[in-house]
């Protein structure tokens, strides 16, 4: 097999993998896995008695997929629902 025909079968896998990877089912069970993330950290945080929760989350589906996580800062003060408004100055973290 000559270097050509290597690099259009390695060509052809990866068309296949970006395929596979933007599919539907991928895209929901990737927001799924990010969510769960996202309340198991807020929960920790929480407990810990921390004024910041993660408020955020961008999914970036390429290659290789990222999920960054926005933190923000909650208020002291609540408004009797739950634990106050976000602040609008994000803390952005980038996990791969």
């Amino acid at each position: 097999m000559g270097i050509l025909d290597k690099a259009k079968q390695l060509g052809e896998k990866v068309n296949e993998s970006v395929t596979a990877f933007s599919s539907d089912e991928v895209i929901a069970n990737t927001v799924i896995k990010a969510v769960e993330k996202q309340e198991k950290v807020n929960a920790i945080l929480k407990a810990k008695g921390s004024n910041y929760r993660v408020a955020d989350i961008d999914l970036g589906m390429g290659i290789p997929p990222t999920v960054s996580f926005g933190v923000r800062r909650i208020d002291e003060i609540t408004d009797g629902f739950g634990e106050g408004e976000a602040e609008d100055q994000p803390l952005n973290a980038s996990f791969d």
